[in-house]
């Protein structure tokens, strides 16, 4: 079986902090496979997906993202970084830039550096940007600046971003965490259902055990920075998943954004 992610006793704190963010995680996710995190703020999601994107150092323990190892004291290379897409909770969008810029943005990592810095997309790269429009049902908002957009269009382009880079691996935190039920029911079909067509493996954090159970194959539950129970859906207890939202937030998950 081919694993997209694959981790074994990961610990990691930040800078002085009381406790761990991550304590003793180990975890296995599977290619193709569709994977929620689920848990309260602070729980540690935040912080174990950015660990996976490379963004944090000096952790303790054994990972490796599709089959290549991280690298504890250094971030991982270009191209290793192109393999594997990012979709932030606040959409991360150059909000004066247009929709179809922004997607574009996403093919950075597979251009040639000096293309890159220049911003030059070949023929090629506006057309896989424009499939990921297409896929994400936004193909007539291309020329619209992303500052005029509402909530769930500007999630549909950080999606879309994400495409564009053609990862093997999606890392989503709290993908719909600021949309209404609603829309982020729609989000996340959109989100599993492109990842399920191109053959990406999704692992995405949630406080929301409803939508994770609807959108997730598995349900990773965290608390304290420890993962506390690994089930596929069916086999989710309502009662493990209460206890993930008992006494509060334990170890937070703030300190991400001092650091990064």
């Amino acid at each position: 079986m081919t694993t997209a992610v694959e981790i074994d006793d990961l610990s990691f704190a930040y800078p002085g902090a009381d406790r761990p963010a991550l304590e003793r995680v180990s975890l296995m996710v599977p290619a193709g496979e569709s994977v929620a995190l689920l848990g309260a703020s602070g729980a540690g999601k935040t912080t174990l997906l950015a660990l996976l994107d490379g963004r944090l150092l000096a952790w303790r323990g054994r990972a490796s993202v599709l089959g290549a190892p991280i690298d504890p004291d250094h971030p991982p290379s270009r191209d290793r970084r192109a393999d594997s897409g990012f979709i932030f909770q606040e959409f991360a969008l150059v909000e004066r830039s247009t929709v179809l810029r922004n997607v574009l943005n996403g093919r950075l990592g597979r251009m040639p550096p000096l293309r890159a810095v220049l911003g030059a997309p070949t023929p090629s790269d506006l057309e896989v940007a424009r499939a990921a429009l297409d896929d994400c049902g936004i193909s007539d908002l291309a020329d619209r600046r992303v500052d005029s957009l509402s909530g769930g269009q500007r999630q549909r382009v950080a999606i879309a971003r994400c495409l564009a880079q053609e990862p093997r691996l999606i890392l989503a935190d709290e993908p719909v965490s600021n949309l209404d039920p609603a829309r982020a029911a729609e989000i996340l079909t959109l989100l599993t259902g492109v990842a399920g067509a191109r053959g990406a493996t999704v692992l995405f954090s949630s406080h929301q055990p409803d939508l994770a159970r609807r959108f997730a194959q598995r349900i990773v539950g965290m608390r304290g920075g420890r993962i506390v129970f690994d089930v596929p859906v069916a086999e989710l207890n309502e009662d493990a998943t209460a206890d993930l939202y008992r006494d509060g937030v334990s170890v937070s998950d703030v300190g991400l954004r001092a650091v990064t």
